[in-house]
């Protein structure tokens, strides 16, 4: 399927396969053409292409480590080159390794921030330059969604690294709003418990997710729609919408799936 010059485009990194596949998809359904960015997992990106097809938007896959920030600098051109626009980022992929204060080290520490926080900065800097250099510059106007985690207002010492990565990302939505406007709002979505992993079984995922005040956690399309209504509205800028059925109001000594 061809690109259209004129259809909105995003870029949905970590598409390829669970939560960002989702979102692409949802996106996909609204009309926007999706740029699906993926590490390794080349043939379930181009299943999320053909699937985004199938709902008539153009859809391409760009490969790109986030760890290696002159992969992650020639991203978006990539996309732009392909597509010629890009109006929004959303940063949904996200390295996820166990480690604690005790074992905590500054490799573990590089290697969570490389690609859950510089990368989410460095994309939300390429598509500020991007907008700029379009000829309708005075009035475009761009959304990077930054993928957060309901444990930032629940703190638990699992994850340690993760931890501190998703932190410092929630702090970086704030200064980029300010530094980005007014062409580009920056919003942090964070979902609760939402997809299950090799780390739960499924009975097990299906209790944790039930442990909310709302009697269940976040779904993927929970969260797919959120990222929507986060592009879609105008008016919300350097904040984070909280999507977990109120599972940051209840204490959790460890992380889900150490419970």
């Amino acid at each position: 399927m061809s690109s259209s010059p004129s259809a909105r485009t995003v870029l949905v990194t970590g598409a390829a396969k669970r939560l960002g596949r989702e979102i692409a998809l949802a996106l996909a359904r609204d009309g926007w053409q999706v740029a699906v960015h993926y590490r390794d997992s080349h043939e379930d990106a181009i299943k999320t292409v053909a699937d985004c097809q199938a709902h008539a938007s153009a859809s391409a896959a760009f490969k790109a480590d986030l760890a290696d920030e002159a992969a992650v600098k020639s991203l978006l051109p990539q996309v732009v080159a392909h597509f010629g626009r890009v109006d929004a980022v959303v940063n949904s992929a996200s390295t996820f390794e166990h480690d604690t204060a005790a074992s905590f080290s500054f490799a573990a520490m590089d290697k969570h921030f490389r690609s859950n926080t510089g990368a989410a900065i460095l994309l939300a800097q390429a598509l500020h330059d991007h907008l700029q250099s379009r000829p309708d510059n005075a009035s475009a106007r761009g959304v990077v969604v930054n993928l957060l985690d309901q444990k930032l207002w629940n703190q638990n010492p699992d994850f340690f690294s993760y931890t501190l990565s998703k932190a410092a990302l929630e702090a970086a939505n704030t200064m980029l709003a300010m530094a980005l406007s007014p062409q580009i709002r920056v919003v942090g979505v964070a979902p609760g418990l939402t997809l299950t992993s090799h780390m739960l079984s499924q009975e097990k995922f299906e209790a944790l997710h039930q442990l909310s005040p709302l009697g269940r956690s976040s779904t993927a399309a929970d969260v797919a729609t959120t990222v929507k209504f986060a592009i879609d509205n105008q008016s919300i800028t350097g904040t984070t919408l909280l999507v977990d059925g109120g599972q940051h109001l209840m204490k959790f000594e460890r992380d889900f799936s150490l419970l």
